[in-house]
């Protein structure tokens, strides 16, 4: 399709006065949240989102609800021109684009607090992290009034409490999970891979690579989680500039960790390469992809 002009909203009730008059017109309206810094793996949740409906709205929110102290909420990477220009590309009817008081207004004091999902993985090392995420996916949920919401699976962990959240509070719209987008030489895309230096970025393979050595070793009939585990461990150690955050292998559904392969499981892994932590995962069963 050809390059479209793109409607930029920036406040809640004028991003509810649009959804509801496209609602009311009989539309189906499908939400992509973002961060912005859009990759090939964004556009790929934009696609899907043209794929189902009538209405494709993206958000572009740097959330700080999410971030700890000592992350990198400020140098997280910002590009509004250019997010805008790619979105127009698929094309995309709207980008709702609050500014943080919007969001957080003086005296804002309502959060989402999931018990069970966020007690694992990356809630260990990032406490509060899927309080913000879960806040933050409320609110626009409300805010947009999407049909469908589309999340990336490479961050199977936020895929699996925002699909909890709807469910749990019987919210009207359906979660999308879209597989992980890679580059060509297999590594997650990421808005966070432009800070790896050229040498951090080859060691940083060492994770999809992981992966693979572990949908082999389970193809194999491997089943002791414990083995795979130490196996990836292993080599993700020989490369240099690595430091494991966490490996480990999970019931898919609960996200607690298992001792054997058995169902749904997911292998979640979690690196810092230099001082970038990137997060891969692999569903067992599913095509890796690479």
């Amino acid at each position: 399709m050809p390059a479209m002009s793109t409607e930029i909203i920036n406040t809640i009730q004028d991003m509810q006065s649009y959804s509801e008059h496209h609602r009311l017109q009989g539309q189906k309206i499908a939400f992509v949240p973002t961060m912005g810094y859009f990759h090939e793996g964004h556009m790929n949740l934009m696609r899907e989102g043209r794929r189902r409906a009538d209405t494709l709205v993206i958000s572009i929110f740097i959330n700080p609800t999410q971030f700890g102290p000592g992350e990198d909420f400020e140098r997280y990477p910002r590009d509004f021109d250019r997010d805008r220009s790619m979105a127009e590309t698929i094309p995309v009817e709207a980008i709702y684009y609050p500014l943080k008081d919007e969001m957080y207004p003086a005296g804002y004091q309502t959060y989402v607090q999931l018990e069970q999902l966020p007690q694992n993985l990356c809630g260990i090392s990032r406490p509060g992290h899927f309080r913000g995420v879960a806040t933050v996916c409320a609110k626009l949920f409300n805010t947009v009034k999407p049909h469908w919401a589309i999340f990336g699976k490479k961050d199977y962990q936020q895929y699996a409490v925002i699909k909890r959240m709807v469910a749990d509070l019987n919210m009207d719209l359906e979660v999308i999970g879209i597989p992980t987008t890679r580059e060509p030489d297999g590594l997650a895309m990421s808005s966070r891979n432009v800070y790896l230096s050229e040498e951090e970025r080859t060691s940083s393979l060492s994770l999809s690579r992981s992966l693979a050595m572990a949908k082999d070793m389970h193809a194999a009939g491997e089943r002791d989680a414990g083995k795979i585990i130490r196996t990836l461990s292993n080599h993700i150690t020989s490369q240099p500039y690595t430091k494991i955050d966490y490996i480990k292998i999970c019931d898919a559904n609960t996200l607690q960790d298992i001792p054997f392969i058995e169902g749904d499981s997911v292998l979640a892994i979690a690196v810092y390469v230099g001082k970038t932590r990137l997060i891969d995962n692999h569903i067992f069963g599913e095509p890796l992809n690479l």
